[in-house]
């Protein structure tokens, strides 16, 4: 008789339990539909498909690698783990030298050049950029996620960081609109600190990547002794 009414309650949990919709029908929607998009910049203007391929591209790997700058720090501190932020580390290590070897082969290991013909764009560092860490960093927390993280969530269903991303807009668009202000009150007074400049290009590369191998050495043993997520 037990064993019967486990049976009964188990067909009567399968029957309760409703089945998972499948994905495949969606996905293939967003497929097509981005095919199309495609196709219409291929014919109107190839440099925007080559950048809608990319970006459809980026994303994937986005969204395969959970990669997300809010999780990178967030981790650490709730969990002990340190994986994003290693995947962060590496990506920095990578863009260093990318971006070392582009602008070296546009200026050489000169110390004698001009900021504004350097390959990039350089910011001034200041107090804009403690202000705008503080508010980036504390919208990022509330949020749950930076931008990747928030778009990343978006297309995986979670509606409610439509609410984030409308607020990332909003924030976008007051700060396109008083940027001259901030400028001219704070950023213009700032200078720019290229390393380059004072110690050369070569020691500049080298010893940005020996750093950022530091920091990513002390972060996997942080993730090695803190870890709770194994």
């Amino acid at each position: 008789m037990a064993s019967n009414r486990i049976e009964e309650l188990k067909k009567r949990r399968q029957r309760e339990i409703k089945k998972k919709k499948s994905q495949v029908p969606v996905g293939v929607t967003f497929l097509i539909f981005a095919l199309i998009i495609y196709a219409i910049f291929l014919a109107t203007d190839f440099k925007s498909s080559m950048f809608w391929i990319i970006g459809l591209l980026f994303g994937i790997v986005l969204q395969r690698a959970r990669f997300c700058f809010a999780a990178s720090f967030r981790d650490p501190i709730l969990v002990g783990n340190t994986s994003i932020l290693k995947a962060v580390i590496i990506g920095l290590i990578i863009m260093t030298i990318g971006f070392g070897i582009i602008q070296f082969i546009s200026i050489g290991d000169s110390q004698d050049f001009d900021i504004e013909n350097i390959p990039g764009y350089i910011s001034k560092v200041g107090m804009h950029t403690v202000i705008g860490a503080i508010l980036f960093g504390t919208g990022m927390v509330i949020a749950g996620g930076c931008v990747s993280g928030t778009l990343i969530r978006i297309g995986e269903g979670f509606i409610l960081q439509i609410v984030v991303l409308v607020g990332l807009i909003i924030g976008s668009l007051i700060s396109a609109k008083y940027i001259q202000f901030w400028d001219k009150c704070i950023i213009s007074k700032t200078h720019v600190v290229y390393i380059p400049r004072y110690i050369g290009f070569s020691k500049a590369i080298i010893g940005q990547s020996i750093l950022l191998l530091l920091i990513y050495f002390l972060a996997d043993l942080y993730h090695k002794r803190n870890n709770i997520m194994k």
